[in-house]
């Protein structure tokens, strides 16, 4: 195993020197030797990777989850790290992680679909409200503030306040706010409406009944229109209450098959 060596003079702590390790990467094959060097030099880089991570939490994702993106944001960039490139390692590294990061959030994280420009709005109106916040006592900054210090239009403010609300999805059974008898949002759902499809097959019976011969229609009408009994229709028709029942059964099953047959 390498001994990776760390840099006397950094900026971070966290940063140690493997430029002589990724030289060695570049001239081996792949194989068992490459990975394991690969794996050194990501075990020697992981506590960046962790303070990575952590400037990313209170956001609603726990902080083992966060380490996990960001350690394999760490392992992609070792992967893809070129040193014959010229740049530091930390510099290709620091944004492949933190874009693993924020990928995650923004392919996980929202409970409702929000488009890439609506997330950065999202993002961009709180960290102004962050640092329009002194204290903990401080109110929240109005519209008008956030503009001024953004130089964001209103709209975008409104848009991206808005998207805040979409950040995570609130249960049906969460109370509503002023409520005092326990109101939720699963109260404010409607339920399916029968009439509807008492419209719907009405409708469709309409032509039907149009195209009954006269003395059936004429009968269904004084049956279910007029709410007569068999027995007057009977008197009025001048034939028995058996007749009358009879056409009424075959008359209304005869259109319920019309109704109900598949469309061609």
């Amino acid at each position: 195993m390498t001994a990776v060596r760390t840099r006397s003079k950094h900026s971070h702590d966290d940063a140690p020197d493997t430029s002589a390790e990724f030289r060695r990467i570049a001239t081996l094959p792949e194989g068992p030797e490459r990975e394991a060097l690969r794996q050194d030099v990501v075990r020697a880089w992981m506590p960046m990777a962790e303070r990575l991570a952590r400037q990313f939490r209170n956001r609603g994702e726990s902080a083992e989850d966060l380490r996990q993106v960001a350690m394999l944001g760490l392992v992609k960039a070792v992967k893809r790290y070129e040193p014959d490139r010229g740049s530091a390692f930390a510099s290709f590294a620091v944004p492949t992680v933190v874009g693993e990061i924020k990928r995650h959030f923004r392919d996980h994280m929202w409970g409702v679909h929000v488009p890439r420009r609506v997330q950065e709005l999202r993002n961009r109106v709180r960290a102004a409200a962050q640092e329009l916040t002194r204290t903990p006592d401080d109110r929240s900054p109005s519209v008008s503030a956030i503009v001024e210090h953004t130089g964001m239009s209103e709209e975008d403010v409104l848009l991206g306040m808005e998207a805040m609300e979409s950040f995570s999805a609130l249960s049906l059974d969460a109370e509503l706010p002023g409520a005092e008898d326990g109101y939720s949002l699963a109260d404010t759902l409607g339920a399916p409406e029968p009439s509807y499809d008492r419209v719907i097959q009405r409708e469709a019976l309409k032509p039907r009944l149009r195209a009954l011969p006269e003395r059936e229609r004429h009968i269904l009408y004084l049956r279910f229109f007029r709410e007569e009994t068999q027995g007057r229709i009977a008197e009025q028709l001048g034939i028995s209450q058996m007749h009358v029942s009879r056409l009424i059964n075959r008359t209304c099953a005869r259109l319920h098959d019309q109704i109900e047959a598949p469309a061609a």
